[in-house]
């Protein structure tokens, strides 16, 4: 059953329905349901369909191809022994084929080249030599590669340039559709223990798949990660290694990353990190970006020169804080309130509301304003005698109105004591100071259950709650 994905699987059945052939590249992190959006929609429509080997030369990857090519109908009377042979014979099984649509879908294409092996030549030749002058291919190709697929593909200055009739970036369920997925299964937990699983795992389906009804959200993620047979025990070297041809950079990167809260500027995450501040780097920052581990912000008053880089993959996070080291099995069950479970809480539903701004926006009732989001922080200076200051979120709206967006974790309804006022009155005066704007503040508390009524209450401006992230946009 296709949980969400409605435009995407729109996009996908409108290629049977045009006039000349289409050439589709569907693409995402791993686990992220890429062939099962593919297989699901066309069913049993699809003419072709054959997947990459890992860690397969080009000698094996063109005999699965072959014989991916016989069990769709067609004998092979030879078996190539290149690329455009292989081609050829795909040509051969279209042509045989009495569908009025041949759909091929070739899955994890960037395995399949391997080193010298001429594949994207031939798959060149076979679209722009032949399958774009029919008017009946629909050619579906994917990977888990992100930056092969952008680099190879998508972004092909060669023969491949500008082939594209369209491209499919397939990315995380967000909450509403996890609650979905979860009642699918006949699961039925709170929208509290959904909200703690997403901070854990984020929106990744496989990830969501492996949870098992009658357990508590405690008892799910042990069994995810720290029990021995954890399915996701060694997730982490797997998952780098199938998006980048040459991991090890990437996870330093990560790593670097991981141990700062607020990100890195590019320079330190070269000088941490000890990769040259070149294109090469420039080149992995983006390509973690498109793959959704890490995020670009401007701090609201400094410059684009100034950006930060900052770690947002769920997983990942959670990796770090957690997984690294060989844990109990009931390991996440007995950290139940403890300082280091409440801490990451805390730093988790800050990611998890950075995920969700469209639909913080909603709630806020200013979907259809133009905005610009920013993190804001200033250093303490003690000759000046100013105290240091942070604020999660600043939306900058442009009918002259600030948001100051802070995001509290809390098991029950938030209590805004005077701590929190001061704090709050001190980080307003220093952001005035430091941006010199006259737009109006109107501080925001984000927060699961909502406020509570008290003294110093009435200062917050308005309140997003935890059903508001489940908004449905």
């Amino acid at each position: 059953m296709l949980i969400s994905r409605d435009k995407e699987k729109k996009m996908l059945l409108e290629a049977l329905q045009a006039e000349d052939s289409q050439f589709i590249a569907v693409y995402g992190r791993r686990r992220i349901g890429k062939t099962y959006l593919i297989r699901q929609t066309y069913d049993k429509m699809l003419t072709f369909e054959h997947s990459g080997l890992a860690n397969a030369g080009r000698k094996e990857q063109i005999q699965a191809f072959t014989a991916s090519i016989k069990r769709a109908g067609l004998e092979a009377p030879v078996m190539p022994t290149n690329w455009l042979d292989a081609f050829e014979l795909l040509k051969d099984l279209v042509e045989k084929s009495k569908e009025n649509k041949k759909v091929l879908f070739i899955d994890e294409l960037s395995w399949m080249d391997t080193q010298k092996s001429g594949l994207l030549v031939a798959l060149e030749n076979f679209w722009n030599g032949w399958a774009s002058a029919r008017n009946d291919v629909v050619l579906v190709v994917c990977a888990s590669a992100t930056s092969w697929m952008l680099d190879k593909i998508i972004h092909n200055k060669g023969g491949l340039y500008n082939r594209l009739s369209c491209q499919i970036h397939l990315k995380p369920f967000k909450l509403y559709e996890c609650e979905e997925y979860l009642k699918s299964k006949g699961i039925s937990i709170s929208r509290y223990d959904i909200l703690e699983m997403y901070m854990a795992i984020g929106g990744i389906p496989y990830y969501w798949s492996l949870m098992k009804k009658g357990r508590s959200v405690a008892q799910n993620i042990d069994a995810m990660f720290f029990a021995d047979d954890a399915p996701l025990r060694d997730e982490f070297k797997y998952l780098y290694a199938s998006l980048f041809k040459n991991p090890q950079n990437y996870i330093d990167i990560v790593s670097t990353l991981a141990k700062k809260k607020t990100g890195l500027l590019r320079n330190e995450i070269a000088e941490e990190t000890g990769i040259p501040n070149s294109g090469y780097l420039t080149k992995m920052l983006d390509e973690l970006i498109s793959c959704g581990f890490i995020r670009k912000y401007t701090v609201l008053g400094k410059k684009t020169k100034d950006a930060l880089y900052q770690l947002i993959d769920f997983y990942t996070l959670f990796y770090y804080q957690f997984l690294q080291k060989k844990r109990d099995e009931h390991y996440w069950t007995i950290q139940t309130d403890t300082s280091v479970r409440n801490t990451w809480c805390g730093l988790a539903f800050e990611r998890v509301c950075f995920d969700h701004v469209n639909e913080i926006k909603a709630g806020l009732g200013i979907s259809g304003v133009l905005t610009e989001v920013h993190s804001w922080a200033a250093k303490a200076d003690k000759g000046a005698g100013a105290k240091g200051a942070q604020i999660d979120m600043v939306i900058v709206r442009n009918d002259r109105i600030i948001n100051l967006c802070e995001m509290k974790y809390s098991i029950s309804e938030y209590t805004y004591t005077g701590k929190d006022d001061e704090s709050l009155r001190n980080r307003i005066t220093a952001l005035k100071t430091a941006c010199k704007t006259r737009y109006s503040f109107h501080p925001v508390l984000v927060t699961t259950y909502g406020l509570k009524e008290g003294m110093y209450s009435g200062r917050i401006q308005a309140v997003i709650k935890m059903d508001d992230l489940f908004h449905k946009g």
